[in-house]
């Protein structure tokens, strides 16, 4: 154990870690983020293929890059490399996307008909929470994608799990691969580079309404049957 962990027990770091969405300015050293991707290459992937594509983006560059992304939000300029539609959702998935939604605006305090506070709450997204870092998750592109899509889904858990035995926070943020060419161009990075996800990562401000936002899970009955 380094001197950065807080040496959880796997069950109180799966227990520990929550999207958190309210940083402090304060970043991660080199250290403790190379420790972190340590434990995230240690992930399972298809045949062994480890397909997942980093990107750690700090400083003077996610400055930039947040602002390159507010400006494409503002134009409607989405580039997504993979299809997402929210209604598509439907019976239970939708009334549980629905939750999540509520849950969240309630905890900024923030009322339905407010259209200017809840902008505010969406354009959060694209200043990464004030993180200090993120991570950005590209990918190649294989066949249909699906079983790449899912290593880099576990590569996402073990990076996340790890940040929580740090001593960080992390929030997992689909809506930056809206953004996908956005991003590319504004990093320099190849056209074959797909983005999945990124996670925007730090020390948490534990004083703020975006850390104690709490969502709820549905019991393993709902989603789990037994055979034998």
């Amino acid at each position: 154990m380094t001197e950065n962990r807080l040496g959880l027990s796997f069950a109180n770091t799966i227990r520990s870690r929550t999207s958190c969405r309210a940083f402090l300015p304060t970043p991660v050293s080199n250290e403790v983020i190379t420790s972190v991707l340590e434990d995230a290459q240690l992930s399972p992937s298809n045949c062994n293929s480890q397909p997942w594509i980093t990107h750690i983006v700090s400083g003077a560059k996610l400055a930039q890059l947040s602002q390159a992304i507010l400006k494409a939000n503002t134009e409607s300029s989405f580039t997504p490399d993979f299809s997402f539609d929210q209604n598509c959702f439907y019976g239970e998935y939708a009334e549980r996307s629905m939750a999540q939604g509520k849950a969240y605006y309630q905890g900024l305090g923030v009322a339905r008909e407010d259209v200017a506070s809840r902008q505010t709450a969406v354009d959060l997204n694209y200043t990464f929470f004030n993180a200090p870092q993120v991570a950005l998750l590209f990918m190649p592109s294989f066949g249909d994608n699906v079983r790449v899509a899912g290593d880099i889904g576990m590569y996402g858990q073990s990076f996340l799990l790890s940040l929580t035995d740090h001593g960080l926070a992390g929030v997992p943020q689909t809506s930056l691969g809206f953004f996908a060419a956005t991003i590319r161009e504004t990093l320099g990075i190849s056209d074959d580079q797909k983005l999945l996800f990124g996670i925007s990562f730090g020390y948490a401000d534990k004083n703020a309404p975006g850390s104690r936002i709490e969502i709820s899970r549905v019991p393993i009955s709902d989603s789990v049957t037994f055979h034998s």
